[in-house]
């Protein structure tokens, strides 16, 4: 008998291998790849989760704490989301086939450090052009997708290596409240 159940069991095995057949789950369907894309930009965006957000980052910083920098050299918080925005907008132009913008491809310049005046119109030009990457991702098609899923991927790793960066600095500078998800 129990050879019997080990040789129909084995045998079922081997049926669903040849056939593909799999055990789907239709509450809970395999996710597209825009699915996948988008919930990388908006876990790096807005939506905490496995780790902070860079909204949640640079969220009540003053124009002072953005300016501050450990020791010349380092880059401050505003340089660093300047160049976030930088290197979204740009790749965004290019994903949506408009101009971009102009660039002489000296990374280290795209770290540009930002005035007190500036900083309140950092964080909303930050937070849109991540809202404008999520909309244009709902808004394309899988073969635009299929294209462009490396660089978009690549993106959301980098918008978080650069958030990681911030939280690192304002627990230097005293600024970060453990509350906020990383203690």
């Amino acid at each position: 008998m129990k050879n019997k159940l080990i040789a129909t069991a084995t045998a079922t095995g081997i049926l669903f291998m040849i056939f593909g057949f799999s055990w789907k789950n239709p509450e809970n369907p395999e996710p597209t790849l825009k699915q996948v894309l988008l919930d990388q930009l908006k876990s790096t965006h807005n939506q905490a989760e496995w780790f902070v957000p860079v909204n949640v980052a640079i969220q009540g910083l003053t124009a002072e704490q953005a300016m501050w920098q450990d020791k010349p050299g380092v880059h401050s918080i505003g340089q660093l989301t300047h160049h976030i925005i930088f290197w979204n907008e740009r790749q965004l132009a290019m994903f949506k086939g408009d101009k971009q913008s102009d660039y002489n491809g000296k990374n280290e310049e795209t770290f540009t450090s930002l005035d007190k005046n500036q900083w309140a119109d950092a964080v909303k030009k930050m937070d849109r052009v991540l809202s404008d990457w999520e909309s244009a991702i709902t808004a394309a098609d899988e073969a635009k997708l299929k294209s462009w899923y490396v660089t978009i991927s690549r993106i959301s790793t980098h918008n978080a290596y650069h958030t990681g960066q911030i939280i690192y600095i304002r627990k230097l500078q005293g600024s970060w409240d453990d509350k906020n998800g990383v203690k």
